[in-house]
């Protein structure tokens, strides 16, 4: 079955939505964070660490997957499901993210993008037909339209052309898009140009997905203020009884402020690269667990985590780890900062049901930017 989306509640003083995903996996609540396992696999996470935590969706990337190990090995053995033995529903993106870093503008056609492997530098050419194509193999749960990803500071003229290109790759995309157990996701282009937003919105809308992400927010280095607009610009166009996906969005206050602007689901890889780095976020700011100071300090990391670090292991231990290069450091932050997402969103769906996600806000910016 595909994807199925139910609106169970909008809050009352904000845009906000609480939903119900129901997916060949169980059901899930939005607003949901998830993971992300770019190459089949969580940074130094097992499939039973993620679920443990609470994941719902996680997702994966198709140009990694497609070129390591290969769509046809994951497709013998049996979908990316098997393959990595998660057994939770899977969002694969599109590559076309990655793509376009590895992309100059002359390489991009109205038939595809050519572009060098990181790999070994060879010539790859991919077009939204062989996006749908691998991701059908790959057999995700959600497959995401093949897009252009311009930068944030691209000129009006160049985004307006841009989406237009997306809008005829999503149509051509849909054509070929042939697995009738995987949802296809339209992606939403256009800058911080409040009228292309609406226009992209709309008639990506008009071409029928089952749905919808905004894209182009998160690959520049624009500021929360031109994120929050791009949001604002779309979700008004964006369907009721369709799941809505802000892509490549992670930093804690934005999942709040996302989700009070109308989106439903999040992804980022930045709480495991974070955890890479030894820093975890706790309820009072964001940590250098690497610090001195943390050498002798025998309390947990975040006092009011109820992650499997914090109530098995010190502050005091996990530097230790990280300064001596053991990845078990790295593993016990990996588990710590993605429950730490996941536990927000809880708080949001709870403060949604009672209509209080202003004050929620509130009082997080408080404490999140508040003194250490």
């Amino acid at each position: 079955m595909k994807v199925e989306y139910t609106l169970i509640k909008r809050e009352k003083d904000t845009g906000a939505r609480l939903g119900k995903i129901k997916t060949n996996y169980g059901e899930f609540e939005t607003p949901m964070f998830m993971p992300v396992g770019t190459q089949g696999t969580v940074k130094t996470l097992s499939p039973e660490e993620v679920k443990e935590i609470g994941s719902g969706i996680i997702l994966a990337n198709t140009y990694h997957l497609w070129l390591r190990p290969g769509d046809d090995v994951v497709a013998k053995a049996g979908g990316l499901h098997k393959f990595m033995n998660y057994d939770g529903p899977i969002l694969t993106d599109s590559g076309g993210f990655q793509v376009f870093s590895l992309a100059n503008p002359k390489n991009i056609t109205e038939e595809g993008v050519t572009f060098k492997s990181h790999i070994n530098g060879d010539n790859l050419f991919l077009t939204p037909e062989k996006s749908i194509e691998i991701q059908n193999k790959l057999d995700s749960d959600i497959a995401m339209s093949f897009d252009e990803c311009p930068p944030a500071s691209a000129s009006y003229e160049y985004m307006k052309k841009s989406l237009e290109r997306t809008l005829r790759w999503a149509k051509r995309g849909k054509a070929v898009h042939n697995n009738p157990k995987q949802s296809l996701f339209g992606i939403i282009q256009g800058g911080y140009f409040e009228d292309l937003r609406k226009y992209s919105a709309e008639e990506t809308v008009k071409i029928g997905f089952d749905g919808y992400a905004i894209g182009g927010v998160a690959n520049d280095n624009e500021s929360k203020e031109e994120m929050y607009k791009a949001i604002e610009y779309s979700t008004p166009y964006m369907p009721d009884d369709k799941l809505r996906y802000l892509m490549g969005v992670g930093d804690p206050i934005d999942l709040i402020e996302g989700v009070i602007r109308g989106v439903d689901i999040f992804d980022c890889v930045i709480p495991t690269r974070l955890a890479r780095h030894g820093h975890a976020y706790t309820k009072y700011g964001k940590i250098n667990m690497r610090n001195a100071k943390y050498k002798e300090d025998f309390t947990n990391v975040d006092a009011t985590c109820d992650c499997y670090a914090c109530k098995n292991y010190t502050r005091a231990y996990i530097r230790h780890l990280l300064v001596a290069n053991e990845t078990f450091g790295a593993r016990l932050l990996s588990i710590h900062n993605i429950n730490f997402l996941i536990n927000i969103t809880k708080n949001v769906r709870n403060a949604i049901k009672e209509d209080r996600l202003l004050e929620y806000r509130n009082q997080f910016i408080k404490e999140y930017y508040g003194e250490n």
